[in-house]
């Protein structure tokens, strides 16, 4: 099968490569897709570097152990493995993988990370959903414990989470203000922010506001910056923190979560769990209406590593999808 493989650390344009590979074999508890697309997240970049270096330890301390990434998966049931009942050979499914395969013809997905692909997308539209919409789904309703009336700000809103954050926090009932790149002020006020803020011109911290939520996906601000833009018993939920080459966002995430137990507010430390019943609830939101996944563009899986360098740059605008199958 054909993938986008690296089989070195470093950056996209120097270490990916177009290859013809074996494809995987399922295990019993698993599912073999034909990947149709995929789509860029952080996390593909970070492993496709080796940044930060503490990560290595889990991917391989001098070259990386899974040699094809891509977390976000739509595509069709090709092969089940002998313990797999939830679908079927034939159905059109949308999975997070977090051992990757999305950039690559085929991919072994574990079962209970699988989904039905919600009807009324394309591929490429479901692509980019699993990653991050469930992070913002379980960022929000599980870790915000965002209720409807809530004030919450999102920043970062134009990004991948972040647009579906806006819109999942609207479909709970929350006044939803949006930080972004003023380039990006009116997409974010077209999928639902109540207000977009452009970082540039306005500081959040300071225009008189406090928040019940602040869901922070940059990490450009500090711990103490961010409690200042709370109510006195609202919560803060840490999903990046940026940092260095070698911890990356760990020491301020500990930061923010060492500070919690003396205060009313809540820190909290996002991490998101991939599974089947939120890729669900994601669909759910899908069908009804509330939520659309907002494509900025799609690439052929032979322009991946000048997509992936270009995403490094960042300023986000909605999400990158990956067209596999011609």
């Amino acid at each position: 099968m054909r993938a986008v493989t690296h089989h070195r650390y470093g950056l996209p344009k120097q270490v990916l490569q177009m290859e013809t590979i074996e494809p995987p074999v399922v295990r019993a508890d698993e599912v073999l897709v034909e990947v149709h697309a995929s789509s860029i997240n952080p996390a593909d970049l970070y492993l496709i570097q080796g940044i930060p270096y503490m990560s290595r330890a889990a991917s391989g301390l001098r070259a990386p152990r899974t040699c094809v990434r891509g977390q976000d998966i739509a595509g069709v049931v090709a092969e089940l493995g002998s313990d797999v009942t939830a679908v079927g050979v034939g159905d059109e499914v949308y999975a997070e993988s977090p051992r990757g395969g999305g950039y690559g013809e085929r991919a072994a997905v574990k079962c209970e990370h699988v989904c039905p692909k919600p009807a009324r997308l394309s591929f490429e539209q479901a692509a980019t959903v699993p990653v991050a919409g469930v992070t913002a789904l379980q960022g929000l309703r599980d870790i915000g414990r965002v209720q409807a009336g809530h004030h919450i700000l999102i920043n970062g809103a134009s990004g991948g989470v972040g647009t579906f954050a806006v819109q999942i926090a609207r479909a709970l009932g929350a006044h939803v203000t949006g930080v972004c790149s003023s380039e990006n002020i009116e997409l974010v006020r077209s999928f639902g922010a109540d207000r977009a803020l452009d970082y540039h011109a306005e500081d959040f911290t300071t225009i008189g506001v406090r928040f019940d939520l602040i869901f922070d996906l940059v990490g450009n601000r500090t711990i103490s910056d961010l409690r200042r833009a709370l109510t006195p018993e609202g919560s803060l939920v840490l999903a990046a923190g940026g940092g260095g080459r070698w911890l990356g966002p760990v020491p301020r995430l500990l930061r923010g979560l060492a500070t919690s137990p003396f205060t009313r507010q809540r820190l909290v430390a996002l991490i998101a769990k991939p599974n089947a019943a939120d890729l669900r609830a994601v669909a759910h939101l899908i069908q009804a209406g509330d939520l659309t996944p907002v494509l900025q563009r799609t690439v052929e899986l032979r322009d991946l590593p000048n997509a992936l360098d270009q995403q490094l740059a960042g300023h986000a605008k909605g999400k990158v999808a990956v067209r596999v199958q011609p």
